[in-house]
């Protein structure tokens, strides 16, 4: 049985990631910032005897420590970097940017992922291939952004996208890879309702390219269809 971990799994992407891993027979590791009060996992983790819900702060990096501890000497197939925020906020655009909220965006979008990866390299090394896949956005590309705004969300995912392309090259040798994704423009409590795809189409699309992933594609950007997202 192949084993997934899943940060962030408590809603959206994160939740549906679980719920399909789990469907396909799949160990699933479901960690959430709140354990307590998240009631929709923990329905489907008595629905489904695979599923392991575990309490992750990802900003945190002892508790990412002692999670990689708890697990070490297990086999990890595939771990998905989900757990994210927005930060932007109205009000709060460029003359009256929050540099706390600026902070703390990077801290959990980029500095938790690149931890993640440290910390469940040689579980990732021991499957046959491990692979580290980071939930960014069209809006972290440079060559995209024609219409400015959205300083923290954009700059984190930017930051994302050049901290995994690099780490790509530092764990190849470990046989472990790395998948950068757009997951597309999803409804979801982040997304939003106008959002072009629905999650359950997003993440299906997702595991297709996880599936036929080698290691020619590591370090790619790519949109759930496959198709290669502009830096």
């Amino acid at each position: 049985m192949k084993t997934v971990l899943v940060t962030g799994a408590n809603r959206g992407l994160g939740f549906e990631f679980c719920s399909q891993y789990a469907q396909s027979g799949w160990q699933v590791i479901a960690a959430c910032r709140d354990v307590a009060n998240a009631d929709d996992l923990k329905q489907l983790s008595l629905q489904y005897e695979s599923i392991q819900v575990v309490k992750l702060d990802v900003s945190q990096h002892n508790q990412i420590d002692s999670l990689a501890a708890s697990l070490k000497g297990t086999s990890l197939d595939l771990l998905i970097s989900n757990a994210g925020v927005y930060g932007d906020s109205a009000g709060h655009g460029f003359g009256a940017i929050n540099y706390s909220d600026w902070r703390n965006t990077l801290d959990i979008n980029v500095l938790s992922a690149i931890k993640l990866a440290e910390a469940f390299k040689d579980s990732l090394a021991k499957s046959e291939q491990g692979l580290f896949v980071a939930i960014s956005s069209l809006m972290g590309s440079v060559a995209d952004n024609g219409s400015g705004g959205s300083i923290l969300y954009r700059s984190s995912k930017a930051a994302l996208n050049a901290a995994m392309k690099s780490l790509s090259f530092d764990i190849k040798s470990a046989g472990v890879g790395v998948l950068i994704f757009h997951p597309g423009w999803v409804r979801t409590d982040m997304g939003g309702p106008n959002g072009l795809c629905d999650a359950p189409e997003s993440i299906t699309g997702m595991r297709q390219q996880i599936e036929k992933f080698d290691m020619q594609q590591t370090g790619q950007f790519i949109k759930y269809d496959g198709s290669e997202m502009p830096w």
